[in-house]
C-alpha cells in the first residue's frame, strides 16, 4: 500500500477545492492552480482531500501517492506560498533585477539577461561583504523550481573552490587541489 497516497490532506481557511471530470482545481488568497488526474479517484470530505485508488494496477499503485504529493503542494501553494533561495558565490558575479527582468553577471563576456515567468515574484539582495542572494516566490511549486533549476543551470557549483550558482543551505561535495 502506498503510504503517502492513504494519507488525507487537510484543507487550509480561504482554500476552496473542486473536483470535476478528471481536473483538480484549487483557489486561495495568492492564486489559482489546476491539476489534471488520471488513475486514481479524488474525493472532498469534511475539510480534507482523499486520494483513493480503484484497482492495484501498476498504474494506479504509481500515481496514487504522486497526486495526492501534487495535492499538497498546490494546498500549500495557494494558502502560504514556495520560496526558493539561490547564492551566487564568487568574485565579481551580480545580480540584479527590473521587474520581471533579472541580469546576472556571472563572469562570462556579457551579462545573462533572463526574462521570468510573471507567476513568479523575483527579488535580488546584495549586502556589502555577502554573496548576492536572488529570492523567487510563487504560489506554484514546479514553476519556482524549474525557474531556480533555469537559473542555476548557468554556473553550476563546481566542486574545487565552491564557485557557481547554489541552493540556500545546500552542502557541496569539495574536492581536495593539486598535492604538490
Amino acid at each position: 500500500m502506498s503510504r503517502i497516497g492513504n494519507n488525507p490532506v487537510a484543507i487550509p481557511e480561504g482554500v476552496t477545492v473542486d473536483v470535476k471530470d478528471g481536473v483538480i482545481s484549487v483557489k486561495g488568497k495568492l492564486g489559482e492552480l489546476t491539476q489534471e488526474y488520471s488513475s486514481v479517484e479524488v474525493k472532498i470530505e469534511d475539510a480534507q482531500v482523499l486520494v483513493t485508488r480503484p484497482s492495484d494496477s501498476k498504474e494506479s499503485k504509481s500515481k496514487h501517492g504522486l497526486y495526492r504529493s501534487l495535492v499538497s503542494n498546490m494546498l500549500e501553494g495557494v494558502s502560504k506560498g514556495w520560496t526558493k533561495e539561490l547564492e551566487l558565490v564568487g568574485v565579481g558575479y551580480r545580480a540584479s533585477n527590473q521587474g520581471q527582468k533579472l541580469d546576472l553577471a556571472l563572469g562570462f563576456s556579457h551579462n545573462i539577461v533572463l526574462d521570468i515567468a510573471p507567476e513568479v515574484k523575483i527579488e535580488t539582495i546584495s549586502e556589502k561583504g555577502k554573496n548576492p542572494i536572488v529570492k523567487l516566490t510563487s504560489h506554484d511549486k514546479q514553476l519556482v523550481g524549474q525557474v531556480a533549476a533555469k537559473i542555476r543551470s548557468f554556473r553550476k557549483p563546481e566542486p574545487y573552490k565552491g564557485k557557481g550558482i547554489k541552493f540556500v543551505g545546500e552542502e557541496l561535495r569539495r574536492k581536495a587541489g593539486k598535492s604538490a
